[in-house]
């Protein structure tokens, strides 16, 4: 089964185009990798998933649903770790924050308090519980954003840089529940600067530049499939194909003259 389909996607900001046609399909059951340097057009792609930009063409599906007609149902099913965190309310402490989420998916008081404190002790915030979220760190927010994703289980979970800002402990456990969660047949959607981090954990990986798909391989397959164009050699990393892709025959030995 298909979890999301992306089909001839665009969109654009006034005369700008930042999608173009983009395709993407992504299994049931996957971790899937999305790269891009920067302006590539990820968040783009994210915030559309979301329903919080209206595109201009094309198709989004989430377990066969169309986000555009049936919104409501696929929202109920769908999780996403943004990178900024906005989704958490500040005024709120953390406690709240879990039990708020939990009522608004319609969870019974018990389970909300079950699973409140084992998503706490989880990642270890049981001290920050009743802290308030504006007194937050990065990391803790982070943490705090992805608590509130899990508590409502939903079967598609996009995670929008969800490595920034952690410790190497925090990392560590991240990348754990993503491959735990995978055995319970979630999908996942990845962006990540950190390339290292990707090639870990997915299956399936997929290169975005100028609005489009430039790249998709198994992971699995990414060193022994293919090769340099220029010196017929495999790839020794997902960064020298990133690199390789999306350099546009930039010169890196050019440095700043006055430095």
């Amino acid at each position: 089964m298909i979890a999301l389909r992306i089909q001839s996607l665009r969109k654009s900001f006034g005369n700008r185009v930042v999608l173009y046609n983009l395709e993407l399909e992504i299994n049931k059951g996957q971790i899937f990798g999305l790269i891009g340097p920067n302006g590539a057009g990820k968040t783009t792609t994210i915030n559309c998933i979301a329903g919080l930009f209206n595109f201009d063409s094309g198709k989004i599906e989430i377990f066969g649903r169309d986000l555009i007609t049936d919104r409501i149902e696929v929202k109920k099913n769908l999780g996403i770790l943004f990178e900024n965190t906005e989704s958490l309310f500040e005024y709120l402490n953390g406690e709240e924050q879990l039990q708020f989420v939990g009522e608004i998916y319609g969870l019974d008081k018990a389970t909300i308090k079950t699973r409140t404190y084992e998503l706490f002790e989880y990642f270890n915030l049981d001290i920050f519980r009743w802290k308030s979220i504006s007194e937050y760190s990065k990391g803790m927010r982070k943490k705090l954003a992805l608590a509130s994703i899990l508590l409502y289980n939903p079967d598609l979970i996009i995670m929008d840089e969800p490595f920034d800002g952690l410790d190497t402990l925090t990392v560590k456990k991240i990348k754990e529940l993503i491959k735990a969660l995978k055995k319970n047949n979630k999908t996942i959607l990845i962006t990540s600067h950190i390339l290292s981090y990707i090639e870990d954990v997915t299956d399936e990986v997929a290169i975005i530049n100028n609005g489009k798909i430039i790249f998709k391989s198994p992971t699995n397959e990414l060193r022994t499939k293919f090769r340099n164009s220029v010196t017929n050699e495999y790839y020794e990393s997902l960064e020298e194909i990133f690199l390789d892709l999306t350099s546009n025959g930039e010169d890196d030995e050019k440095m700043i003259g006055w430095l």
